[in-house]
């Protein structure tokens, strides 16, 4: 089980939103290089970036922080980066720069053609963001919900070749209140392919949930607003996921 640190962008400095509303942002560093470079200390195995200003505006609007981080701990922690990513040059530029697994959300819910010809070039390095709220699936910065089942989408996938399945519950995103396992855990079991937790998680007895349920397909869990406001330490959290599941499983 892995505890990956995220590094959400807005305007250039790190944040964190509230159920995804830019207007909510709490600002946490105004150096996002040294946030990666203090988890890359902390012993994180992935880091999660988001270009927040990306996903509203649909395409990359923090690219320049976004390449310095990777070139500060890009060798040495694989990171994964959403917002704004709807075309294949973007995909290939970021790749390119050293970015490990690119994180696909909007575009792939409403241009699947796109998201298949990602995963037909890119092989092995295209994640899906799938955000929902009471099991139908948001979009555009979590500003629109549609009718997709979260299930049914994420099956549709898998069948095109994606790494992992990034689960948020919106509902939870930012608000501390605790992971959603029995939704993550009900998606993971209709798949082949990982699922990432995303949203709400708050301290370890989240953490405890989720090893839990590891065996169900469940690979790890974003942290951003408790390891920010310190309800939750990155450290202990990794350390309790080890002891539980095996050191360094699913890195």
């Amino acid at each position: 089980m892995v505890i990956i640190p995220a590094i959400d962008l807005k305007d250039g400095r790190c944040v964190r939103l509230r159920q995804g509303d830019m207007n909510e942002a709490t600002v946490f560093s105004e150096d996002p290089v040294g946030m990666a470079r203090h988890w890359l200390e902390l012993g994180a195995r992935r880091l999660h970036v988001v270009d927040l200003n990306g996903a509203v505006s649909g395409k990359p609007k923090n690219e320049g922080v976004i390449r310095e981080i990777i070139e500060e701990v890009g060798e040495d922690l694989p990171v994964q980066l959403g917002g704004g990513i709807r075309d294949l040059d973007t995909i290939e530029r970021y790749i390119d720069c050293g970015v490990s697994y690119v994180v696909i959300g909007t575009a792939a819910v409403k241009n699947p053609g796109f998201l298949k010809d990602a995963c037909t070039a890119f092989q092995g390095h295209i994640i899906v963001a799938l955000d929902a709220k009471d099991g139908k699936v948001a979009v555009e910065g979590w500003s629109k919900m549609t009718r997709h089942d979260v299930v049914d989408l994420a099956k549709k996938f898998e069948d095109y070749g994606v790494e992992a399945i990034l689960y948020t519950d919106i509902g939870r995103d930012g608000m501390l209140s605790g992971v959603n396992v029995e939704a993550t855990v009900a998606l993971a079991q209709q798949l082949r392919i990982p699922v990432i937790a995303s949203g709400g998680l708050n301290g370890l007895d989240d953490v405890r949930a989720l090893c839990a349920v590891e065996q169900e397909g469940v690979m790890g869990v974003i942290a951003g607003r408790a390891i920010y406001e310190g309800t939750l330490d990155f450290k202990a959290a990794q350390a309790l996921a080890d002891e539980l599941t095996g050191e360094g499983e699913g890195a």
